[in-house]
Formats: C-alpha cells, structure tokens, sequence
C-alpha cells in the first residue's frame, strides 16, 4: 500500500460513499473531501463532513498505519490540532490531540474493491516493459476524457513556461519588449548557441537595440561582436566594416561584456550557424519597430509574415566569413517559425494576457492548433503505443504528461491513471 493510492481514494472517495463508519462503529457521511494540500501540513484542508449525525468541518490526515502519526510527530505540532478525521490503511493505535480527545479514524482496507487494487498493482507492474507504467492501456481510455485532459496539460505546460516569463519581467522591470528579445534571440540560437544568446540577450540594454532599429549593419554588428564572432582576425571587408561598428558601439556603449561561451558551429546544419540567425534576428528588428505589439496582436497567418526574414546581402553567398558559397536566400523556415510560435510567442502571450487579467480563450489556440506535430523520440514512443498525435498543442500536452508526470510516476494525478485504476478487470 502506498500513501498516495489513500490520497486518491479519498479526494475521489473510491469507497462506499453510503457505507463507512468510524473503528468506533460510528457512521461517516462526507460532503466534502476537502482541498488537497501538496504542501506541509495535513493532508486536506477545509473537509466537510458528519460523525454520527454530528458535522465537523477541518482538516484530514491520511496515513498508511495510524501510528505514523506519531512517526510524523504529529501530536507536537499545533498544524494537526484541527484535524477532524485520520484516514488509515491500517488502525493499529489511537491518536489523541494535544487537548487529549481522541480523534476518529477510518480504516479503509475493509472498504476498497479488490478490482481497485488489481488496477494500481498492474499499473505499476507495467514499467520494465514499456516506457510509461499505463504504456499496454493508454488507449482503452476514453477519446473524451483524454482531449480534455490533453486540454489542460497543455495550459499547465504554459503556465511552467510563464515562470520562466515572469522572472524575466521582473528584471527588466516590466519591460515586454526586452522580454521577447531575450526570449526570441535564445530561440534563434536553437539548443546549441541558444544559452550564449540568452547570456548576450540579458546583458544588453534594450535601449541600445531601440536606438539602432534604423540601421541593421550596426545591430548586426552589435549582436556578432558580443557573442564573440568578430575576435578572429580576418581580411574580409564586410568583417571589417563589422569590427569597426562594433567597435565604436562598445566604446559609446561602454561594452565591456567579455565573452563566457563560444559560438558553436559543429552539429549544425549550416542554415542554423549563428552567423546565419544573429543576421536574421538583426534584420527582424531593423525591419519591425513593435515588434512585441505586433507579436501579441496578430494570430496565426500574420505571424508568419511577421517573423518571416531573411539575412543581409553579405551572407546570401556566405556562410562563415570569408568563404564564399552558393547564392541562396537565408530565410527564416515555416518550421522555424512554427516553433517560435510554439515556444516564445505563444507562452508570452498567455502572461501578457493574463497579466492585463482578459480571458484565454479558443482564438488564442489557433495558431498552435493549425501547427503540425512536433517530432522526437517521446512523441515517436506515445505513437507507438497507439495515441494519436496530430498538432503541436497535442506533442505539447505530451511533452508535459511525460516530464511531470510519467516519469515521476504521478498516475494518481493522471486522468489516464484515474481512469485505468476504475476500469474492471
């Protein structure tokens, strides 16, 4: 038996609701099982409910035997002096409060079906063979319940991100647009540079980028001189003429950042060479003034022309300075900018939107529902196992189901756990 299993059991009162009594003989009728604390202190706060035709409203404590109470010492801490009921696996001793009354226990072993834990047992038996305990079962739930279950683990994959936002907020004193630039240039920097771009990001004032809006070859400047891509000498003119920009701006600016990671070109394709998206992104702010306005107002077909650029003449036929390539366009993907909706415009929107306290509703998913699914192994494995994954809003809600509850076995809090543990065997 485990602690958390009597969790679920009580909040979804998995017992005879008509039927239970206290070790006292004395019956029970809940009204409510109470809020769920995660915290410390009891287990439930605020339950509702009648002890022998006398209503008692407090706190529950849920242990496996009652003498973890004591285990816990519980009797020395006034948090536990309101606790009204002692759900137990196990009644092995009394438990009294500190004024010396006893405080009634229900005993559930005598009351849970014998199918209840078979489920939980096969649940958890599940794991060596499959990369997720309900792995051979996901699908028997209902289609219903897990879109809307789907529904939710996508806003809560939002609302993790949106602490990463506001801490943001918070040191840029409010400001969104300097937001979206730290946010958009870690984005540009993918998973290799993207923490060089951050670091770069933060460290600049967003005056600075406000004021050479009108000239993007000192913004390109800007940008590759402070992320260490102009401290190799090189003949190339347009090197040169980006050295001597950078140069002055460092000195007008006081510049003095000195650089802790280096830009790194191994593993990417050379489309996604920092050279390539510093380029990009100087040529985004160069070409749109309100950004961020513009950001949160547009919907999904708009933001693709908005964050549709491509890279300054030089690097049409250059990929690294100096060496010169094929001619081609450099310009910002579909698919690159799918997962800057996915990952940067869409969580801000969501804390700028709450944060003005409106309403997010159905328009704001458009965009991610017009998104195909994303692709990596943990999407491929839930694919495997039969679910359908068709958008990014549903690879989102996965990637959350995994990281927060899957691998840490969560299935009590899982509607797709809730529901197998019901089903009859």
């Amino acid at each position: 038996m485990k602690e958390n299993l009597l969790h679920y059991i009580w909040k979804y009162k998995k017992y005879p609701v008509a039927g239970i009594r206290t070790t006292k003989g004395h019956p029970i009728s809940v009204q409510s099982s109470g809020t769920h604390n995660h915290l410390s202190g009891p287990d439930f706060f605020n339950a509702k409910l009648s002890i022998d035709e006398q209503m008692w409203a407090g706190n529950v404590e849920i242990h496996i035997k009652s003498s973890d109470w004591y285990a816990h010492n519980h009797e020395t801490d006034s948090n536990y002096d309101s606790v009204i009921l002692h759900v137990v696996w196990e009644d092995n001793v009394a438990v009294f409060r500190a004024d010396g009354s006893e405080i009634p226990t229900l005993e559930l072993h005598n009351y849970i079906s014998t199918e209840l834990l078979s489920n939980y047992q096969k649940l958890f038996q599940q794991k060596p063979n499959t990369f997720i305990n309900c792995g051979k079962d996901i699908t028997e739930i209902s289609s219903f319940n897990f879109d809307n279950w789907k529904e939710r683990l996508y806003f809560e994959r939002l609302e993790h991100k949106s602490e990463v936002v506001l801490k943001l907020l918070e040191a840029s004193k409010n400001d969104w647009e300097k937001v979206l630039f730290i946010l958009l240039l870690k984005s540009f920097g993918s998973t290799i540079n993207g923490e060089l771009f951050l670091e770069v990001a933060k460290y600049l004032d967003f005056s600075i980028i406000r004021k050479l809006q009108n000239k993007p070859m000192e913004l390109e400047a800007l940008l590759f001189g402070l992320s260490g891509l102009l401290e190799t000498e090189h003949t190339d003119l347009y090197y040169l003429q980006l050295r001597k920009n950078y140069d002055y701006l460092a000195h007008k600016y006081q510049l003095d950042k000195e650089v802790m990671l280096t830009p790194q070109f191994f593993k990417l394709r050379p489309p996604n060479f920092p050279t390539i998206r510093l380029s990009q992104i100087a040529q985004l702010y160069a070409k749109s003034h309100s950004l961020f306005f513009n950001a949160m107002q547009n919907e999904n077909t708009d933001l693709y022309g908005l964050f549709s650029v491509h890279t300054s003449e030089y690097w049409e036929n250059h990929f690294t300075f100096g060496k010169v390539s094929k001619i081609s366009v450099k310009k910002t993907s579909k698919k690159f900018i799918d997962l800057l909706v996915i990952n940067t415009i869409l969580p801000l929107k969501f804390c700028y939107l709450k944060r003005q306290g409106k309403f997010v509703n159905d328009t704001f998913t458009k965009p991610i529902d017009m998104i195909p699914a994303e692709k990596n192994s943990i999407i491929q494995q839930y694919q495997e196992l039969g679910v359908n994954v068709d958008t990014a809003k549903d690879s989102q809600a996965l990637l959350e189901l995994y990281t927060n509850y899957c691998t840490k076995n969560k299935c009590l809090q899982c509607a797709v756990g809730s529901e197998l543990l019901t089903l009859k065997t």
